[in-house]
């Protein structure tokens, strides 16, 4: 009569005798989703902010493009700009200084490049340059009137010894190639936009 009582301690509903209920494969299911949903959003609170620190900063996206006006620059003068952290030369070229650009021969450049590529057509007083020198980064002088320039008339960096000519391409030292040029446009005749 034992062995009656043993094997049989479920009812006729399928609850057993003490009132609980057999394994539900849908109820594990909904408890294993909800885990799982929790893990990820657990996982994803934080790598959210990980990466949305990775972005750049707003100040560094406001900065990702400039407007210079050019109104003031007068013949002979260039100004200093900061974009993206870096300084950009802005000078406004004399006629001499355009011709003497011209007039150089490609073959006398380290890094041959003709000065109607490194100014926009029609404007090509205006000479915009990242104002870094190619050979270890420094801040090359020839933005003031009373900065060296060196014997082409452009720009001198007195850590090295680089010299620059009117078109900001390298003619003399240690620096391996030309004054990068960045993105620019003209917005009008007298402003712009850098970036």
């Amino acid at each position: 009569m034992a062995d009656s009582t043993a094997a049989s301690t479920a009812d006729s509903h399928g609850h057993d005798s003490h009132g609980g209920h057999p394994a539900d494969p849908s109820k594990r299911d909904m408890l294993e989703l909800m885990a799982s949903a929790g893990a990820a959003i657990f996982g994803a609170s934080i790598v959210w902010p990980l990466v949305a620190s990775m972005n750049p900063a707003a100040d560094v996206l406001a900065l990702s493009s400039v407007e210079v006006d050019l109104t003031p620059i007068q013949p002979g003068q260039g100004i200093v700009v900061s974009w993206q952290g870096k300084p950009i030369f802005v000078r406004h070229r004399t006629p001499e200084e355009i011709k003497s650009a011209k007039d150089v021969k490609l073959n006398e450049l380290n890094d041959p490049q003709a000065d109607a590529a490194r100014v926009k057509a029609g404007h090509d007083e205006w000479l915009v340059l990242i104002g870094i020198c190619t050979h270890l980064g420094c801040i090359p002088l020839g933005n003031k009137p009373a900065d060296v320039r060196g014997e082409f008339g452009g720009y001198f960096c007195p850590c090295h010894g680089s010299v620059y000519d009117t078109s900001g391409r390298i003619r003399r030292g240690p620096a391996p190639k030309n004054l990068d040029v960045p993105q620019y446009a003209f917005v009008t005749d007298s402003k712009i936009k850098i970036g």
